[in-house]
This record gives C-alpha cells, structure tokens and sequence, in this order.
C-alpha cells in the first residue's frame, strides 16, 4: 500500500513552513500530497480502511500554509505602497519653507535666524561656531515664551565680518534667580531636496537631513 508522505518534512506550522520554502514549493508538495491521496483512497483495502483523521489534519496544515503565504503576499503589498506614499509626501515638500527642531542655519547677505523656546522669561547665552568649529559669535538675550526670532548679523565679537555658510547655534537659559531654564532652537529654511533611498525618505535642510516626522510647521512665502 502506498504511504502519504508525512507533512514534517514540510513544517509544523504555518509560520515555519512560510520561512522555509516559497509558493511554488507549496502549490507542488499540496499537488502531489493529493494525487498519493487519491491513489491511496482508490487502493485501499475495504476490510481496513486508512484513518481519515490523519487526512483531515494534513489538508488543514496545508491551508494554513497557504492563507499565510497569500497574507505575507498582501503584507508585501501594503509596505510598498506606505513607502510609495512617503515618497510623493516627500517629493511635495522640496521648495517648501520650512520650521524644524534645530540649531544649524543659514547666514545669507548678513542674515540668519533662530527660533528660541523658552517656558519663562529668562537671559539666554548664544554661541555661534562655523561650519568648521570655529567660534564666530558669543552673546546674552532677553527671552520670553513664544518661541520669539533671534537674528545674528554675520558680524564677530571681534567685528569681522563672516562669510556666507551654515552656522550653529547652541544656547543656555537662566531665569531671573539665576536658575536654569530649558531651552530649545528651532530653524526656518527651504527643504533643497530628499532622498529617496532612504527608509523613511530623508529631507535635506540647512544642508542637515530630516525625516518627515521632524518637519513643525510649513511658512506660506510672504509676497
């Protein structure tokens, strides 16, 4: 009599058998799991009959496999149409003006700008360095909470005059009994590009990348 071969060669479950072996794998090992199966139906002996039960159990551990591998189908699907989604949010926001959470800007013809983020009035102390390190600017200013602008003129302690570049700024906070306040920077620039070989795609700003998630607010241009 022929045997039905045993279905642990295929997995136990599931999960393991759709880790181990692909769709094509399956459609051919449930094939030729049905044709033993009918051959050994047509052949066996009336006076003993094969046990159905051990049947019903293989054809339900091959399902299985099958509606999960169908489900691992979708789940693939669902993913690349997220990132292909994030990818055109992405795309839409190069150009744009933007506000983010952090401390490089922009000096442009003498201007850059900061945002400071304060929870009571305080006197907050701004260095400034260069791209390279180097300290460009070292100053106090009044700050209360509103998230009020604060603009360096591209000039040194010393007077001179520094180039165009990207500049950061890091800041300290005291209240007016000299305790500390927490204090936070935030930068307004155009998002110059994105790159979508990144998971998730990564905004390029202030020469500094950013994910969307990253991104507070988006400015109308002033005409």
């Amino acid at each position: 009599m022929t045997t039905i071969p045993s279905t642990s060669t295929v997995g136990t479950g599931a999960s393991s058998v759709s880790n181990a072996i692909d769709n094509t794998e399956i459609a051919s090992n449930f094939t030729t799991f049905l044709q033993l199966l009918t051959t050994q139906l047509k052949n066996q002996n009336p006076l003993d009959p094969l046990d159905t039960n051990q049947f019903t159990q293989q054809l339900v551990e091959f399902a299985q496999v099958e509606q999960q591998m169908k489900s691992n189908d979708q789940l693939s699907s669902l993913v690349s149409l997220e990132k292909s989604a994030a990818a055109t949010t992405a795309l839409a926001y190069v150009g744009a003006t933007v506000v983010v959470d952090g401390a490089t800007a922009q000096l442009t013809a003498g201007t850059a700008s900061w945002s400071l983020n304060v929870t009571k009035p305080s006197t907050a102390t701004v260095t400034i360095k260069d791209s390279t390190g180097q300290n460009a600017f070292t100053g106090t200013v009044a700050v209360n909470p509103g998230a009020p602008s604060f603009t360096w003129n591209g000039r040194g302690n010393d007077g001179r005059i520094w180039p165009d570049g990207s500049y950061t700024l890091t800041a300290t906070a005291v209240d007016a009994n000299k305790q500390s306040v927490g204090i936070s920077t935030e930068v307004q620039a155009t998002v110059d590009s994105v790159d979508l070989t990144q998971d998730p795609p990564q905004l390029t700003i202030n020469g500094q990348n950013y994910t969307l998630d990253k991104i507070k607010r988006i400015v109308r241009p002033t005409t």
